[in-house]
């Protein structure tokens, strides 16, 4: 992903165009591109122990999932706090 993410930087560079805005964001500063990267991580090591229980077959099925749902919505609002989005 971020080879792809490089090589869409350069193809648009080396031709003097800017790379191209997402409709409602702005650009990030690089300490909200390391602040949004930490979510990310945490988010991703989260993720880990959601797959581990969801393995589990003593847990709760029902509130694993009532678990890994708020957690995936809390995570969204974290980023959505740092990227401030315009639109809805």
């Amino acid at each position: 992903m971020e080879k792809q993410s490089d090589n869409m930087n350069i193809k648009y560079e080396d031709q003097g165009y800017k790379k191209p805005n997402v409709i409602g964001y702005r650009e990030l500063s690089e300490i909200e591109i390391l602040h949004m990267n930490v979510c990310k991580n945490v988010a991703i090591e989260v993720g880990k122990v959601i797959a581990l229980l969801e393995d589990q077959l003593d847990t709760d099925k029902r509130w694993l999932a009532i678990a890994k749902t708020d957690l995936q919505k809390g995570f969204m609002a974290m980023v959505r706090s740092i990227a401030k989005p315009e639109t809805f």
